[in-house]
């Protein structure tokens, strides 16, 4: 196979919509899952389905790396789906640190070297503070945190950086809240809102940097066809907001008071050390994409919330 384009983590929320619009306009998709049987079930038409996994150092799916076009490295264990213990957090560390090394070192091997190494990443990466106001804007020369969820991003990026040794093109996709009814905060949201016991969680003056997941498929395609891009590029909308703002702009969305906050010990009680995270934020700024021109479809946040829902997307 020549020309191809490899996708992990295609099981995802972003990774099956961002699959199905690489097939929709024609492209050769492989897949790399965990069961390629439930990934052809839920993506169909992909070129291809390989077993792959984060602690898989070779196997049948080093052959697909060689003449790739590109390869865009979506997966990890989510962070924030189950309660933090120590075996949890050193999965999710594994899971992207070994992951991203196992792919760059086939990258390395492969005579024919994709183009361009598309490599998830995350806003975490410039630590996680409490408050919109405890931090200037963040763009893309922002330096790294201290905390765990920054550890994961640094060590992560330096993995997915070794691939510039063998002349690829790298670009390291730094992702802030991506907003979906499918999955993810928006959605574990949706449901105290809809039963009128919805509000924000936390303190509510901790930063929302949120991404349309429409923006972010839009975002990692134009990464993909623009040679112009390289390095860190954080995928986030132009405005980001508060927690509280966040609340009451769904509520009005939903036609639902956002009344009822979620105090940090219920989040802490549920989560265990992940609620310190879930009760933070960051205020980050899409300095890259604004610079080369990126045109958001939903730069405003009650006109993403009222696309996402009543479209459910």
């Amino acid at each position: 196979m020549h020309g191809h384009i490899i996708i992990t983590g295609a099981t995802g929320v972003i990774g099956s919509d961002l699959a199905l619009k690489l097939i929709g306009r024609g492209e050769r998709v492989v897949l790399f899952a965990r069961s390629p049987e439930s990934a052809a079930r839920k993506i169909p038409g992909a070129a291809g389905y390989v077993k792959w996994d984060s602690d898989m150092e070779s196997g049948e799916w080093t052959g697909f790396i060689n003449g790739a076009k590109a390869v865009i490295h979506l997966a990890g264990k989510p962070l924030l789906e189950s309660r933090w213990s120590e075996a949890h957090k050193e999965e999710c560390y594994n899971s992207r640190i070994l992951g991203t090394r196992h792919l760059a070192s086939a990258i390395a091997g492969a005579l024919e070297k994709p183009q361009v190494f598309i490599s998830a990443s995350a806003i975490g990466y410039y630590g996680s503070f409490e408050r919109c106001s405890d931090t200037a804007d963040i763009v893309e020369s922002g330096t790294g945190g201290r905390d765990f969820l920054a550890k994961i991003c640094i060590d992560w990026e330096q993995e997915a950086l070794k691939v510039e040794h063998n002349d690829v093109r790298l670009v390291l996709l730094r992702t802030g809240i991506v907003l979906s009814t499918k999955g993810g905060m928006l959605q574990k949201m949706l449901t105290p809102f809809n039963f009128f016991l919805g509000g924000p969680i936390g303190s509510g003056f901790q930063c929302i940097s949120w991404i349309h997941v429409d923006d972010e498929i839009a975002c990692i395609l134009e990464l993909l066809d623009n040679p112009s891009y390289r390095g860190a590029v954080n995928a986030v909308s132009p405005e980001p907001v508060s927690m509280k703002d966040f609340a009451a702009r769904l509520g009005n969305v939903l036609g639902r008071p956002a009344l009822l906050p979620v105090p940090k010990f219920a989040v802490q009680l549920l989560m265990g050390e992940g609620g310190e995270y879930a009760v933070k934020g960051q205020k980050v700024k899409p300095g890259v994409l604004h610079a080369q021109g990126f045109a958001f479809s939903y730069p405003k946040l009650a006109d993403a919330l009222a696309d996402l829902i009543t479209n459910k997307k």
